[in-house]
């Protein structure tokens, strides 16, 4: 069931994720940029990507480098979502599931801590 959300509301919820991440995990993020799209690249269902070099792959070398990059999409979450609430916690979900990769966390890693 398809939900509608403008893109600035859903860019907010976006924000409102970003605010639930405990501060200590924010500060230590770095090099990273928060993006909303609205597709995933053509052939691709994505509800999120994270592209870039993980923190714990990043050596003494790691330097002058362009930022890791977080995207959003925004209509699969709309076509896919179970009512606006639903919606919301996908979002927050896809959120903290991008972060969990720039943190070096694999997708086996985060569903079995449930955010898979």
């Amino acid at each position: 069931m398809a939900v509608e959300m403008s893109r600035e509301e859903f860019e907010e919820a976006v924000g409102d994720a970003l605010d639930s991440i405990p501060e200590k995990l924010l500060t230590v993020m770095d090099n990273v940029v928060i993006l909303v799209e609205e597709e995933p690249p053509p052939g691709e269902d994505l509800f999120g990507l994270y592209e870039g070099i993980a923190l714990t792959e990043r050596g003494s070398d790691y330097s002058a480098v362009l930022p890791d990059t977080i995207t959003i999409f925004r209509g699969p979450h709309l076509r896919y979502a179970d009512g606006r609430n639903g919606l919301v916690e996908e979002i927050r979900t896809t959120v903290v599931h991008e972060i969990a990769h720039h943190f070096g966390i694999d997708d086996d890693q985060l569903h079995e801590l449930g955010w898979g």
